[in-house]
């Protein structure tokens, strides 16, 4: 699906019509083109499904040996996303994602990659966390994926009830982690560890 930047320009004059402002002043007259193009960013990951996102960032290497019951551990990568009920911001997001290598280890950058497209749709933080989850999945081939998100949400701090201190945590846990507490603690104690992990 491509973005239709034209239609987004002739709604977004739209709304500022029915805002009660004048699309044509001075300040407002390139708006709907400047909304356009930064839709066009800001919602990408809507121009791919999560198979088309694997595909995307699948470079991966053989998995060492003696790695393959090992934790790989990529915390606090800095994505935003906005909210499909209100369209609104969600800020100050940091995503972690841990998987067990299987057969084949992923790229760090690429983690970050993947977090950064998928946030990059209409959505809710759960559902960021599923499909980071399953596109982790498909490209290291592992079952083992964890996702822990933790963000703001402007539908609920600049509108609303207005609180402003408040931040919203997903889990996303699949394969041994869904399912070994020990795992699960390890996993959170490296969360909350200070520095380095």
């Amino acid at each position: 699906m491509a973005i239709d930047q034209e239609k987004i320009k002739f709604h977004i004059r739209g709304i500022l019509e029915a805002l009660g402002d004048d699309p044509d002043r001075e300040g407002l007259k390139d708006t709907p083109d400047r909304v356009a193009r930064m839709y066009t960013e800001v919602f990408e990951g809507m121009n791919y499904s999560n198979d088309e996102i694997a595909e995307m960032f699948n470079k991966t290497f053989e998995a060492p040996a003696e790695g393959k019951k090992d934790m790989v551990f990529v915390k606090d990568i800095s994505i935003f996303s906005y909210c499909e009920h209100h369209m609104a911001l969600m800020y100050d997001m940091k995503v972690s994602v841990a998987y067990i290598p299987k057969n084949r280890v992923i790229g760090l950058s690429k983690i970050a990659r993947i977090a950064e497209m998928v946030g990059k749709r209409l959505q809710l933080q759960e559902r960021i966390g599923s499909d980071i989850a399953e596109v982790m999945q498909k490209v290291t081939e592992s079952e083992d994926v964890a996702v822990i998100i933790s963000g703001k949400h402007s539908c609920m701090t600049a509108r609303g009830i207005k609180n402003t201190s408040s931040s919203t945590v997903t889990t996303t846990f699949r394969g041994k982690f869904n399912e070994d507490a020990a795992l699960q603690n390890r996993l959170f104690f490296l969360l909350n560890a200070p520095g380095e992990a």
